[in-house]
C-alpha cells in the first residue's frame, strides 16, 4: 500500500466508540490504523517530518498511545523521548499539571530529577487533539522545567472542541488533515 493509500485508509481505520470512556463523549481509537504496518509509518514518517521542521532536542510523548508516537518519532531522529506519565505512575520527586478534560481532571507528571531539561527544545506528540487540555498541561508542564516547546504534533483532531484556539500560539501539525 502506498502512502497515498495509507492516508485514505486512516480515516476508515479509526474505531468509533460511542460512551466511552463515560456517556457522551466519542472516543476515536487509533489502535487499528497503528497496527497497521504501512499507516503506522507514514504516521512516523510525517510526524517526523513536522518534528524537524519545528526543532527539538527531545520528543515529548503523552501517556500513553503518545508514548507509542513519540517513541518512534525519536528513534528515526535520533532525538531522546521523555514519557509525561498520568500522576501517580512515577517515584518522586516529580513535576505535576493538573488539568481539565471534557469528563473531569487528570495531572500530567514528569521526574524532577535525574536529566536536565532546562533549555531544551521540544515537540509534544500525541494521538488525538480533543478539548487540548491535556497537550495545554504537558506544554506547561515542560516549561516549568525549564523546556521550550516548539511545536506540536498528534495524528486526529476532534473539531468543535477550542482545542486549536488554547494553542493558537504554537505550530500544530495534525496527520489526518495533511
Amino acid at each position: 500500500m502506498s502512502y497515498a493509500h495509507a492516508r485514505e485508509a486512516l480515516a476508515d481505520q479509526i474505531r468509533f466508540v460511542p460512551d466511552f470512556p463515560v456517556e457522551g463523549v466519542l472516543f476515536e481509537d487509533l489502535t487499528p490504523a497503528l497496527a497497521d504496518a504501512t499507516t503506522f509509518a507514514l504516521i512516523v514518517d510525517e510526524i517526523s517530518a513536522k518534528v524537524e521542521e519545528f526543532g527539538a532536542d527531545v520528543i515529548g510523548s503523552l501517556d500513553a498511545r503518545g508514548f507509542l508516537l513519540g517513541s518512534a518519532v525519536a528513534y528515526k531522529l535520533g532525538l531522546g523521548v521523555l514519557a509525561i506519565r498520568k500522576k501517580g505512575k512515577l517515584p518522586p520527586p516529580v513535576l505535576t499539571e493538573t488539568y481539565e478534560l471534557e469528563y473531569g481532571t487528570a495531572a500530567l507528571e514528569i521526574p524532577a530529577s535525574g536529566f536536565e531539561l532546562k533549555g531544551k527544545k521540544a515537540v509534544l506528540v500525541d494521538d488525538v487533539l480533543a478539548t487540548g487540555g491535556t497537550l495545554c498541561a504537558a506544554r506547561a508542564l515542560l516549561e516549568t522545567a525549564g523546556v521550550e516547546v516548539t511545536g506540536l504534533c498528534t495524528v486526529l483532531e476532534v473539531e468543535g472542541l477550542g482545542a486549536r484556539e488554547k494553542l493558537a500560539d504554537l505550530p500544530l501539525y495534525v496527520v489526518n488533515k495533511g
